[in-house]
This record gives structure tokens, sequence and C-alpha cells, in this order.
């Protein structure tokens, strides 16, 4: 059913007045978005039924100002077939105005728009069930009614993820067509056809994959613009939306500059993959060999697992496709899969340059503090000699009852990081595996130090039924269960207050089911504790015997850049340790090229070029036939991640604010430059702005005298001595969005983490950076703040960063900050917006 809007849109708490929003249901992907006879259409992916995705229809809206929308009925819904069920749903696409009629659609006096859209066949559909194809609907009433053509689908590549057409109109050296820009998603493939009629399309060529592609590719664009406005120098800009895999997570938009021929599009702006820091090398596993470093694994494995003899060459036996690594060989620790354990560390270097970089992938299983990699006791007494009695326990005193049986007792199987060769298992210790039932008590003995340590794996249960206990006077005193897992990790008792009593140690297990058992091992009483095992996939960096810097994977076969600072220890000896010491899911670790260099490596994904560095900028796609050759793109402000959990009421998903691109000159070539389209000007309240006074801004918070939750905000500042400065808006209390600049990395960030209400997803806490260079030492910033989100555009639009918040009731405060030392606020204008929408 319909879900009923509130009576004013405008009085529900995070709806935007300066932003789209349907009045009622879900809404994605912007889709359609054409300019035809004075007036801005903007269709988009829409569920007419619910605020969750499903039933995938076009919605509609129209407007003058880009600005001010009006919401139009439902344009192409999704098809049903006699019996009401659903055959077909309507994906993203586009809209084009055939001027000249080249479809037959319409008539030279009256053309028609034309929607090329993606049919997403359900299971119920006859002929196509599972299939994606093209297909067009169309219009000559204005885009108001629509007509799907009926020889759908028009393109069909029997493909299950052929989606998102753009189309656009080529006049050019190669002639004058159609071009449909697509993808294959899951190839991370960009797939281009021409056509002259909009209903017969072949082949010219594809692109991809390249530069971020660790999710799947979506809503494609291209078109051309004049670089710093020279119509003698044009780019084309190819759009391509991702998800997962963007550089704030989840969702976003990448972008390629280059040339298009009319066939082929050819990137000038790919990164190269292969590029390493220039430096002084520490190990590249290039040559067949591991060199010096030191290779490590449990047990004395006589393959060398989890290492092998020598460097892996790329992926190994059942493992995921990796990639990102560089030269003909790397570190993997998938060998024998995520089982094998062990270490692999490089002789001593001398720390001489700032920054120690390599590639790393694999999983993410960080360093614990208070852990160490390997499995050593504590100094002290070894308790009931480690379990290596020369004969059973009931010959060395233990008492043993219920299904437990002394010819099964110690154990010489079962668990994983025991020491020694015999230990109790009472999955093992009688015949009824995880159903055995009864306890084990060891002799007694004095407690003449202050803790006891022991290695414990097993089953987990809270209930008493399934634990270690250590009985003094005849009462439990200490008690300890196990985590579910085959490994065994260390546990400490403190048993101080109990010192010089006589004390005895039971095993009891009357539980069943899975992991219904205990192993235990090596009790050693002393004065230390013991230290867990850490269960990290990690690289590590040595300096005088202790981890001073430590990095984990990112559960994925793609490696990408590391860096640490160590100018710190300049002159000291470091080494490299890399750490596999987990068996569970993603328990393997993946390192290459190391090296000491000047320059700090960043990530792959800060190398290449986004749309929008925020968590909440998707699907942006561009306008057809706007006047001007203006080139206006719209994007969709929700993250993937999260999306569908949003706290809004009636309608969830909203427009970003539309806005103009260029391409101007950069250092690394032609770069769109973005801002807002002109059309907010006329909803600038200028006369009721607010101008602070230059000034210093020492460290700590101040708040302004100012306050708003429509705004633009125009500002200045100078770093002075700060290590971070900026503003926060939309504050209650400790409760703000912060927007700041981090000078000694360089980096403008959005912080959303202390915004409001943060809890509906664990995806949505966030920090988000952008690399962002001072002009003239200065970061200027153009702020739009409406309500439930802000739009930040630094250095008049070469970077943008676009994030959701979902501020508390009230929250409107705005305030200036400066931490680690004093800014300089050198201009700041905050002026009202006046609404553009529910009026």
């Amino acid at each position: 059913m319909p879900t009923t809007a509130a009576t004013d849109p405008a009085a529900e708490q995070y709806r935007p007045l300066l932003h789209y929003t349907p009045e009622q249901n879900w809404m994605n992907d912007p889709n359609g978005l054409v300019h035809h006879e004075g007036v801005y259409h903007m269709y988009y992916q829409y569920n007419p039924f619910g605020t969750r995705w499903g039933n995938m229809s076009w919605g509609h809206a129209t407007s003058t100002d880009l600005l001010s929308w009006d919401e139009r009925p439902v344009a192409i819904p999704q098809t049903f077939n006699a019996e009401g069920v659903s055959t077909e749903d309507i994906f993203s696409g586009s809209v084009v105005s055939d001027a000249t009629n080249t479809s037959g659609f319409g008539t030279s006096e009256n053309p028609p728009l034309v929607a090329v859209y993606t049919s997403t066949y359900t299971s119920a559909h006859p002929a196509l069930a599972g299939k994606q194809a093209q297909s067009l609907a169309y219009s000559t009433d204005d885009g108001q009614t629509w007509t799907k053509y009926g020889g759908n689908p028009v393109l069909d590549r029997n493909s299950s993820n052929f989606r998102d057409p753009k189309v656009f109109r080529y006049d050019g050296p190669a002639g004058s067509y159609w071009v449909m820009v697509a993808v294959e998603a899951t190839d991370k493939k960009v797939v281009l056809y021409k056509s002259v009629d909009l209903k017969s399309w072949s082949h010219l060529s594809d692109f991809g994959p390249a530069n971020a592609t660790d999710g799947i590719w979506e809503c494609p664009d291209l078109f051309a613009l004049p670089v710093d406005g020279d119509p003698n120098n044009v780019k084309w800009v190819l759009v391509v939306n991702l998800n997962p895999g963007a550089v704030a997570g989840g969702s976003g938009g990448q972008y390629f500059v280059g040339n298009f021929d009319g066939t082929t599009f050819t990137s000038e702006s790919t990164d190269d993959f292969n590029a390493i820091p220039p430096g002084d090398t520490i190990g590249g596993f290039n040559n067949g060999h591991y060199d010096e470093w030191e290779v490590g694994h449990q047990g004395g494995d006589p393959n060398g697992l989890p290492w092998g003899p020598a460097p892996a060459q790329g992926t190994l036996p059942n493992q995921n496709t990796v990639s990102g690594h560089i030269g003909a060989g790397l570190i993997n620790s998938f060998g024998g899969g995520d089982h094998p354990v062990g270490t692999l560390s490089s002789p001593a270097f001398t720390i001489t340059k700032d920054y120690v970089n390599f590639l790393i992938g694999g999983g993410q299983h960080p360093q614990a503090p208070g852990t160490q990699i390997g499995n050593q006791p504590p100094p002290g007494y070894l308790l009931f000699d480690g379990f290596e009695y020369p004969g059973t326990l009931s010959d060395a005193g233990w008492e043993l009852t219920g299904d437990f049986e002394p010819t099964r007792n110690p154990s010489t199987v079962g668990g994983n990081f025991t020491i020694g060769n015999k230990w109790i298992n009472t999955f093992e210790g009688g015949p009824h595996q995880d159903e055995n039932r009864g306890t084990i008590t060891s002799p007694s003995f004095y407690l003449t130090d202050t803790r006891i340590s022991l290695l414990l794996g097993g089953g987990r249960r809270t209930d008493g039924q399934l634990q270690v206990e250590l009985v003094v006077d005849g009462a439990v005193v200490r008690t300890a269960t196990g985590a579910d897992s085959g490994d065994l990790n260390w546990q400490n008792w403190d048993v101080a207050e109990h010192f010089g009593k006589s004390a005895v140690v039971r095993i009891v297990d009357n539980a069943g089911g899975a992991w219904g058992h205990l192993t235990l091992d090596h009790m050693v009483l002393g004065s230390e504790p013991a230290k867990p095992r850490s269960d990290e996939t990690t690289v590590n960096l040595v300096v005088n015997g202790s981890v001073v810097r430590s990095t984990t994977g990112s559960n994925s076969e793609t490696l990408d850049w590391a860096s640490w600072d160590v100018r710190e220890f300049d002159g000291e000896q470091g080494r490299i340790m890399v750490a596999d010491n987990n068996r569970s899911g993603w328990g393997h670790i993946l390192a290459d090229e190391f090296n000491l260099s000047d320059a700090e490596a960043l990530p792959r994904m800060q190398e290449h070029d986004w749309l929008d560095w925020g968590k909440d900028y998707y699907a942006a796609v561009s306008f057809n036939n706007v006047p001007e050759n203006r080139r206006i793109m719209l994007g969709w402000m929700n993250n993937w991640d999260y999306g569908q959990d949003t706290p809004t009421s009636s309608w969830r998903g909203t427009m970003a604010l539309p806005r103009e691109v260029s391409l101007i000159s950069t250092a690394k070539g032609p770069r769109l430059r973005q801002e807002v389209v002109r059309e907010i000007d006329s909803f600038r309240n200028t006369s009721a702005s607010y101008t602070e006074v230059a000034r210093d801004l020492s460290q700590g918070t101040s708040q302004l005298p100012f306050s708003g939750e429509l705004l633009q905000i125009d500002a200045t500042f100078l770093p002075g001595t700060a290590e971070r400065f900026g503003l926060t808006v939309l504050g209650a209390g400790t409760e703000a969005t912060k927007i700041g600049y981090d000078a000694e990395k360089g980096r403008l960030f959005v912080d959303r983490r202390n915004s409001g209400v943060e809890d509906f997803h664990p995806a949505f806490t966030s920090i988000n950076y952008t690399p962002v260079q001072l002009i003239d030492g200065k970061l200027k910033l153009r702020i739009y703040v409406d309500r439930s989100s802000v739009e930040v555009f630094a250095q008049d639009g070469s970077a943008t960063m676009t994030d959701q918040v979902f501020p508390l009731p009230g929250a409107d405060d705005i305030a200036t900050f400066s931490d680690g030392g004093t800014a300089r606020l050198e201009s700041l204008t905050i002026t009202p917006l006046n609404q553009a929408m529910w009026r």
C-alpha cells in the first residue's frame, strides 16, 4: 500500500527545503534528465508502494529553475502480466529529444521525447527471466505520459547485468548518430553502441576495467567539455558510478578525462598501478626468492606454509583473484588456505627517509593491544607438568566422573595452539564427543603465587554447564569458558586473595550440542599474566624490539598502498614483520613492494578522480539538451550501505543540489570543477546575511551569534599554527557536524561521528577526507546546509564532499574551531536560503 504522506511535508524533521524529495515513498537514481521546451524534467527510480527499494518505476518531477520541483504522476510504471504479477522492472536510463523524429515515434511537427531504459525482467517473464536489456518508451505530450515501444527490448546482450543506458546525440568527424553508453556491471566495463533510429544498435567499443573496480560499475555518462572555456581545446569526460568501492566507502562516482572519436573513448587519466614511490627497496619479491627475509611457520611445516618456499606469483589455489601487486612476486599467506600461520621478517635496515611504503591486502584482523604474536607462556611454575604425563590423568591423581575414561585422558588430538603433545579435550575424553558429560578434577596444589594463566579453547557457555573452575575451600572462586573456537588462547585468573591456600582445578562439561566441549592446556602459576595470543593479519614495523607501527588488510584480495611516517625513528634500526596469526575467515595477509621513501604513497583510491569525496553522492548523470551548452549534473544524495535505513518518515531518498561542471587545467591535467547551478542565487536572502570580522581562532570552539538550518556559508581560512580548523554546523550541545581541514595532511574532512542520530546503521558514522591544496596559503569553502545534509565545495569547486546528517531536534548552532594552535579566519559570510520546496 502507498505510504501516507504527512499533511505538511515541510514539518517533517529531516525533510530538506532546498533539495528534491518525493512527497512520499522511496526514490533513488536520477533518470531521464532532459531540458525540453523551457522545462527541466527529472525522472528517477521510484517505488510507488513503500519507503524501501522495490517495484521499480520511473517517478517524475518538473522545474523551470532546477530547484523548485513539481512532482508529477508516475511516468513509466513496472509491467504486470494478466495475473497481476510483475514481469518487468523499469531500471535506470535516459531521455533524449528526438528533434528530427529519427525514431518515427512522433512527427516532424511534433517530435517525441524518447526514454531509453533498462528492462529488468523478473522470474515471471515468459522469455527473458533474470535478464537485463534496453528498451524504449516515447512521449508526444512533452514528457507527461509515456508509451512503451512494442518492439522492446531493442538491445539484448543475453546478460543479467547490462544496464543504465545514457544516450546522447553525437555530431563529429565520424558522423551524426545516437550513442549509447551503458555498463556490464559485474565486468566493470562500459559498453558503447550507435544507432540512427534509437531502435537498432551496433556495437562501437568497450572501456574498462580501470581505476576503481572494487564494486560493480553503474550509471555511466559521457560528454564533452572545453578546457578552461577554450572551444579549441575540448576533452571528453566519462563518468562511472560504482557500488561498493567508492573512496568514502559504499557507493560513489569516479570519472575519466580523455578523448572520444565517435567510436572509442581513450582515457588520459587512468592511474598507473605499477608506479612505485622513489626510494630504497626493502623487499620487492620479484626474483623468485625471499632473499634474506626470515620465514617462520608454526610447527615446522614441511612446505613452509603459509608462505611457501618462494614468493607467490599471484593467486593461489582456491583463492579469489589477487590483484594490485606489482612485478613477478608478492607475499601471500593463503598457502594451504586460511589455516596455516606464521611470520615473515625482513633483515634489519636503517631508517633514513620519512616514510615506509608498501602494498597490503588480505584479512582485516588488527593487532590488539597487549597481545602476542607467539604463544609464549608467562614465567612461573608449570602446573600438572603441562599434562605431559607418562600415563593417564588417573595415574597422576586426577578424578574423572561421568563419561570420561582414564585411557582417553589426557588427549593428543583436537585444538589449535596447544603446547607440547598432550592436553585435556572433553570432546576426545569420552565416547560421545560433544555429548560427553562429567567432571575432571585435579589433585590439590597450593596457591604459592598470585596468578594462574591457562590455555583454553572449545565451547562457550554462560550457565555454568561448560567451564574450568578453581575450587578453594570447597567453593568455586574462579571460572573460565571457551569462545566457540578450536583455537586455544590464554586466560588469566588473579588469585592473590587466596594466596597460600590449597586448591583444585575442576573441568565441568555438562553441555551437549555444537561446541559442547572444552580444550585445556598449559596452566602456569606465577606473578605475571599471560599475554593473549593475537589473531592478527598484519604488517608491522619493529624498532628496538617493539612494534611501533601496524597495519592490517581490508578483507580484500586487492592490494593497495599503505604508508608509515617514520621520521621520529630517523637513524634507528628497524625491521618489517608480516604476521599471519589467524585461522578463521580472511585469515591471511598479502604484501608487496616495501620501500623507504621521502614521498608518502597514497592509497590508489585517493589517486583516482572522484565526483565527490563524501558518502552521499551516487548515480550522478547529466541533463541532455540544456541551453547554452551548460553541463548540469544531478546525483542521488544517499549511499547503498545504509540508504534504506535512514531515519526519515514518509519518504526515503533525496537528490543532491544540481551542479554545473566544467574542466579546468590542473597539475594532473584537465579535471572537473563543480558549482551549484547559478539559479540558486535567486534563493539567497542576502538582506539577512551575517558577516564575521577577520580574526584569529584561538584553540577550542567558539559559537557564532548566528544560527540556521538552511544556509549558504562562504569562508576563507589560513592555517596559522593550527593542526586542524574549520566550522561546525547543525549543532546542539556536544553534537554537531564538523567541517574542517587537517593542515599536516592537507586534507579537508567532514566528521559526522557526533552529528545527531547516527545509530540507525553501523556504516553511517564516519569521517571522510579529500586532499585539498591551499591556494596562496588559503582554504576557501562554500558550504550548503539544508536541515539533513551538508554539501562542501572547496577551492571554487575543485573538490566536493556531500554527506547526509540527521541532527537533533532544533540543532542549528554554528561555530568555528581550531585545534593544536591558532588559525586565521580571513572572511566568513553566512547567507540564509529561502525554501525552494514545500513552500
